[in-house]
């Protein structure tokens, strides 16, 4: 993949000792730059260039968890490109009441 990606994960961290298991894998990975592992919340949050759906698998199977991938946002997607449409005014037929 060529260009940045960010990919929010859910993975089932109920031990300290999990959540070293999976940083050491993600600092393994090269294609990963940065990352963010959440305890609380069961999430991990991962920036770099990788093919999501691959990393994915490798979690998978190095883990020996379910990986369920939430979030994935790819080069152009953002901020930038929704403001127009939230810009554009809302819709008169949902506004109108008689």
């Amino acid at each position: 993949m060529s260009g940045q990606v960010c990919m929010v994960m859910r993975v089932n961290l109920d031990c300290p000792s999990c959540c070293r298991k999976m940083r050491r894998i993600i600092l393994r990975m090269k294609e990963i730059e940065m990352h963010l592992i959440e305890k609380q919340h069961n999430r991990v949050s991962i920036f770099g260039r990788f093919d999501p759906a691959d990393i994915a698998i490798r979690l998978r199977k190095k883990m020996k968890r379910r990986v369920e991938i939430l979030d994935i946002q790819l080069p152009g997607d953002g901020l930038a490109e929704e403001m127009p449409h939230a810009t554009d005014g809302p819709d008169q037929s949902v506004m109108e009441q008689p």
